[in-house]
């Protein structure tokens, strides 16, 4: 995080209502009690446009695409400044990426300008899984598209473990953080703690490790590095200018609530606590309150909902999802739009099932990306004047390194589910630990998950290529004799 701006000078403000020329000598003074755009709302409407046909890869793409947009080539925010506001977004719930659009939106052009950059960052992704959904639904039983998706799991295997290498080597710096990611993953594949308590007792553990062991903790560098470029639209060290209020607060909390579950209240009312659609817009609303350190963290949790408790999936359809969201821009979290779907169409109630299906995961996707916008409006003015917070910024870090633990636990789920055919439960103790049988392992999963996690971990390629050759590579093995 930034520090504060020296006492020599006073820090800027921006986003405010304050007159003042454009660099071109016109004058932009907005009416009275208008908010200023810091950049022209079309402009800034046309930029998040393209950056959300782009956001492939999961959160390290995504956000490394806004970096490149908004810091490097727009200079609409500086470094350091970018870097401040994602600190925030990975400490709350919820796609950060999407998140850190909203903040960013926010910073540009007010409300208007999170509402925009918020939607559109997951639009193109919502439109896209829900073709694809239906056409699993539809097809799915078919050779071709059963041999595709037995290309695809595999690969999402190699991925899910670059992702616990790259959260690692980011998170990993201490001794005491390798502990708590071992932790986390012990809780969760031995214990089978829930994961909301998983998740919260590594953020009490990173503050107490600052608190009373803060050299076991190790220190983040400062982000941003040195900055030659032409001075930002929205300097390192400005603070917003919307001032934080209790009475501003109420009223985005009690709308943002309204927004949010008034179509669970509607679906409950007219279809009863028991539909299908009513768990689902219960449950996700629920998860996108655990959804700390992204989409992989909380993926064994939800799985494990959806098929043990709910039924709404088999076992192995759960990777299949992660594959098809793996394929489209947005936040990965959009795979609860396929489970949704999937299983609203196979317990449709008295609905048509198409109707079922598609409803559920819009209900789902409102559920899942609503509460981000809440978070933002609700508490990035108070961030604004929490610059450089030390509690928060540790609790943060023990929430990063868990979340190595938690996506470690991921990795092993899929590949049991994926690379075997059969599994059974061993217990001893307070411990459970579920375990291969050996002689149901699946070649052909196995070989393609070798090639994947080559191409992936020791060639780089991206995730869009990889996914292509693997299920290239399934298609392949349909028209082998003995493979299939």
């Amino acid at each position: 995080m930034t520090s504060a701006a020296p006492a020599d000078r006073p820090v800027p403000v921006v986003g405010d209502p304050t007159p003042g020329p454009d660099p071109d000598g016109t004058d932009v003074t907005p009416p009275a009690g208008a908010a200023r755009d810091l950049v022209p709302f079309g402009t800034a409407v046309r930029a998040w446009c393209a950056i959300s046909l782009q956001t492939f890869g999961g959160p390290a793409g995504q956000i490394a695409v806004m970096q490149r947009t908004l810091v490097d080539e727009k200079r609409w925010i500086g470094q350091r400044r970018f870097l401040h506001a994602l600190n925030y977004c990975m400490l709350l719930p919820g796609p950060e990426a999407q998140q850190l659009a909203v903040y960013t939106g926010w910073l540009l052009n007010g409300f208007r300008g999170g509402l925009v950059a918020g939607t559109l960052f997951v639009l193109p992704g919502v439109v896209a899984l829900l073709a694809l959904s239906a056409v699993y639904v539809a097809f799915g039983g078919t050779t071709a598209v059963t041999a595709l998706f037995a290309g695809l799991a595999p690969a999402v295997i190699a991925i899910v473990v670059q992702a616990v290498h790259r959260v690692g080597t980011r998170a990993l710096r201490s001794p005491a953080l390798v502990v708590l990611a071992v932790a986390a993953f012990v809780a969760l594949t031995l214990l089978g703690l829930p994961f909301p308590l998983v998740v919260l007792a590594s953020g009490v553990a990173g503050w107490a490790l600052h608190r009373w062991a803060p050299r076991l903790l190790a220190e983040r560098a400062p982000g941003g590095g040195a900055d030659d470029g032409p001075a930002p639209v929205i300097p390192d060290d400005a603070l917003h200018g919307a001032p934080p209020s209790g009475r501003r607060a109420a009223l985005v909390l009690g709308v943002g609530l309204v927004v949010w579950l008034a179509p669970v209240a509607a679906v409950v009312a007219l279809l009863g606590r028991q539909s299908v659609l009513a768990e689902q817009g219960l449950f996700f609303s629920g998860t996108a309150l655990v959804t700390f350190g992204g989409a992989y963290a909380v993926l064994a949790f939800v799985a494990q909902r959806a098929v043990e408790v709910y039924g709404w999936l088999a076992p192995g359809e759960m990777v299949r999802g992660l594959a098809l969201a793996e394929t489209t821009p947005g936040p990965l979290i959009m795979v609860v739009q396929f489970v949704a779907f999937v299983g609203a169409y196979r317990d449709p109630g008295g609905l048509d099932p198409w109707v079922a299906a598609v409803l559920g995961a819009l209900l789902t996707t409102w559920v899942t990306f609503v509460p981000s916008f809440l978070f933002i409006f609700l508490g990035a003015p108070y961030v604004e004047r929490l610059r450089g917070n030390r509690s928060l910024s540790a609790a943060l870090t023990g929430i990063t390194a868990a979340v190595v633990g938690v996506i470690a636990n991921l990795a092993l789920y899929f590949a049991l589910h994926t690379l075997f055919a059969a599994t059974s439960v061993v217990r001893w103790g307070p411990f459970r630990l579920e375990v291969p049988d050996l002689a149901s392992v699946q070649v052909v999963p196995v070989a393609i998950a070798v090639v994947a996690g080559v191409l992936v971990l020791r060639l780089r390629w991206s995730v869009l290529r990889v996914l292509g050759v693997c299920a290239a590579l399934g298609l392949l093995s349909a028209l082998v004799p003995g493979l299939r």
